[in-house]
């Protein structure tokens, strides 16, 4: 009887290696793709420097994201093929005669997915944010202006118990800086207090801000009906809010390129802000069940395992493979968009093509497995 140590080394070592190939050449192929759709921006006059390796460095530091994308869809397709492949040579039915029986086999492909699932939560929640803001920062050294400028601006609010802020920022430099930066005051009975535009902003370590050449404007009650407004011009001013550089990024950046955690944080600061936080919840509970997608992938491959066709090849499995994980994506995007539009609740739209998934993949498994 082969010992369960030497089964796992050997599945998990063709897995591995399968599914690395795999991913390798779908990567390969997004990266292409990538580079494709930057070569109309090498050369343009409001791009000085811009050339073809900066396009090229540039889509290479997207790489990461598309592999957090990629990683439970190949994942799949090369389990499946390493389990049609060990079928068709009948080396999968001498496992079982040597004892590998079906829970035991779910159980090494179990272990194989939860350090599948972890690699895909650490790239997705550290290598990803991490190089996609390395990617913009660098891309952004390029522009004529040497500023990531967003378009309409980026809005944030902040709600203390005296006033309410309105923040807008029209755009952030590579190294942090803030520019066109419009601040509104508004207390607690719904007036306009004062405004400030400054030109650019810092944002410090203690909970504040540094405005460089600030245009103030207060409007004080002169009367019941009359306000006084008063312009002050300033070379700096002290701002004390609590709106970090992750808050920031969260308004600049898709939710689907930050982490976890900087999702949470923003989350909370939306709900204490009285501001709608749907969007980011959703993302938030598909950052916690996306790496656990990579288990569920696994239970589906396992059923190839049991087919009997010994004299047909395995390309039309392996394209099936392809077509579940395809669907899969589209699943998990569109579930999203679903939530968000029939405000379901958030980690029920993230955990749903997940859920129906699995669902599937047992229904095979006790089918396939356990009554054939």
């Amino acid at each position: 009887m082969i010992t369960t140590p030497t089964l796992r080394r050997l599945l998990f070592r063709e897995i591995v290696f399968t599914a690395s190939f795999v991913t390798l050449a779908f990567l390969a192929l997004f990266v292409f793709f990538d580079f494709i759709d930057q070569l109309s921006a090498v050369g343009r006059p409001d791009r000085p420097g811009f050339e073809l390796p900066q396009a090229l460095i540039y889509v290479v530091l997207l790489a990461p994201g598309h592999l957090y994308e990629l990683l439970p869809i190949t994942v799949l397709i090369g389990t499946i093929y390493v389990m049609t492949r060990l079928a068709q040579s009948s080396e999968f039915t001498i496992l079982r005669t040597s004892g590998l029986g079906p829970w035991r086999a779910l159980a090494m492909l179990l272990s194989a997915g939860v350090v599948f699932a972890t690699v895909t939560f650490v790239i997705g929640d550290y290598l990803s944010p991490w190089s996609n803001q390395i990617a913009q920062t660098y891309r952004a050294q390029f522009r004529k202006e040497g500023a990531s400028a967003i378009k309409g601006g980026a809005w944030l609010r902040e709600r203390e118990p005296y006033a309410k802020y309105g923040i807008n920022i029209g755009a952030q430099l590579p190294d942090g800086t803030l520019q066109r930066v419009r601040i509104y005051e508004i207390d607690n009975a719904g007036s306009l207090v004062s405004t400030m535009q400054a030109s650019t902003a810092r944002i410090n370590n203690d909970q504040s801000w540094t405005l460089m050449e600030v245009e103030r404007t207060e409007f004080n009650a002169a009367g019941p009906d009359v306000r006084r407004i008063e312009t002050t011009l300033l070379p700096t001013y002290r701002w004390p809010t609590g709106i970090s550089a992750e808050m920031i990024s969260a308004a600049v950046l898709d939710p689907d390129r930050m982490n976890t955690v900087d999702l949470f944080l923003y989350i909370r600061h939306l709900e204490d802000n009285a501001q709608n936080a749907e969007r980011y919840e959703i993302q938030f509970w598909k950052k916690v069940f996306y790496p656990l997608s990579c288990l569920v992938m696994v239970m589906m491959a396992l059923p190839f395992a049991y087919l009997h066709f010994r004299n047909q090849g395995i390309s039309l499995y392996v394209f099936g493979g392809v077509m579940a994980g395809v669907t899969f994506f589209f699943l998990n995007s569109m579930f999203g968009y679903i939530g968000e539009l029939r405000h379901w609740t958030p980690w029920i739209a993230a955990a749903t093509p997940g859920l129906i998934f699995m669902l599937f993949s047992l229904a095979a498994f006790a089918w396939l497995v356990l009554k054939r």
